[in-house]
């Protein structure tokens, strides 16, 4: 039997990770056990009960359940970034997407950086629990040997993959327009990006500014409501179920992306999957997976400002797409 540990999935790309994996599972017809966050007690109803476990996320109730049951399984496969809570005969796998535990921006709060430091100390504690670290991409297994103390090549392997989106049958948004699909989160660096289209709009007058950013920031949110009373063309669509991004990608020419670190960017090929040009920030995670049309430091206002600019004033190059998904090449891995 296999087991999918995702005890530390319960939101955002994670979780829409999280879901296309478990469907493409329990289509293989392999025989997986679900190891879930309680947070996601209400979803995945269609999997059995005798197949799935609901705990609360924890140290000692994870550790519980691998003493208990780490002698059931022939594969594990973790999906929240860190390895089993003790060493079982299983052959482990750990799929890695978080930047954060390799390289932490200096932007982020002081708080947060001492959070994600004893998250870091506690996740090599763990190591030694797993016998293959999968990633993204190439940027990802770089940084992760880079920082990771004894890692090695050959257990590091790259395995991207990714549900793509219903792509909009509208026709295609006005060249000067533009959208960024992401939570509103400090590390997508959303204040810089809309300061920068304030920047750019005064000066050019013309264009528009999509994004998705939950009722739950209310800091950011504020920030859209003084921009936009004074007379800013920037439209707010809050949270958008996934099914519907192809329509919000099908109003704009260009994805800007200004996020400060990405594990792996899904909202970048999203992007580029519904035929918008990346303007990204000049930043690894960027390269990985696209090359861009149009870079900018994401650290600097007027930078990306200059590429609001490049991107409407003269002809750019379309942006390639380098990372497609692997999905069947991950369940071939489990079998």
């Amino acid at each position: 039997m296999i087991l999918l540990d995702a005890l530390y999935i319960n939101n955002s790309g994670g979780k829409v990770l999280l879901d296309y994996l478990v469907a493409e599972l329990e289509q293989s017809g392999l025989d997986v056990f679900y190891l879930f966050d309680d947070r996601c007690k209400n979803d995945f109803k269609d999997i059995p009960k005798n197949k799935k476990l609901f705990l609360k996320t924890g140290i000692l109730s994870r550790y519980k359940f691998y003493k208990k049951n780490g002698v059931n399984f022939s594969k594990v496969l973790c999906f929240g970034n860190l390895p089993p809570s003790l060493k079982i005969k299983a052959a482990v796998y750990t799929y890695f997407h978080q930047k954060l535990f390799l390289e932490i921006p200096k932007e982020i709060s002081i708080k947060d950086k001492i959070v994600y430091q004893i998250k870091t100390l506690f996740f090599n504690l763990l190591l030694k629990n797993t016998d293959f670290f999968i990633v993204q991409t190439q940027v990802m297994k770089d940084s992760f040997l880079n920082k990771i103390p004894k890692s090695e090549n050959e257990k590091v392997l790259i395995i991207p993959f990714y549900p793509s989106i219903k792509k909009s049958n509208i026709e295609r948004g006005k060249k000067d327009s533009f959208v960024y699909v992401s939570s509103g989160t400090k590390h997508k660096n959303h204040f810089n990006m809309i300061e920068a289209f304030c920047s750019y709009y005064d000066e050019i007058k013309h264009g528009e500014l999509h994004l998705t950013i939950g009722k739950e920031f209310k800091d950011l949110n504020s920030i859209l409501e003084t921009r936009i009373k004074e007379g800013y063309p920037i439209i707010n669509w809050g949270f958008i179920p996934r099914g519907e991004l192809g329509m919000i990608y099908g109003k704009a020419a260009f994805s800007i992306y200004p996020s400060l670190t990405e594990s792996f960017g899904l909202g970048l090929v999203e992007a580029i999957e519904n035929q918008c040009d990346i303007i990204g920030s000049d930043l690894p995670y960027t390269y990985a997976v696209c090359k861009p049309s149009l870079v900018f430091d994401p650290t600097k206002i007027e930078s990306i400002a200059d590429a609001f600019k490049l991107a409407v004033a003269e002809e750019i190059i379309s942006t390639e797409q380098l990372v497609f998904n692997e999905i069947d090449k991950l369940i071939v891995l489990l079998e």
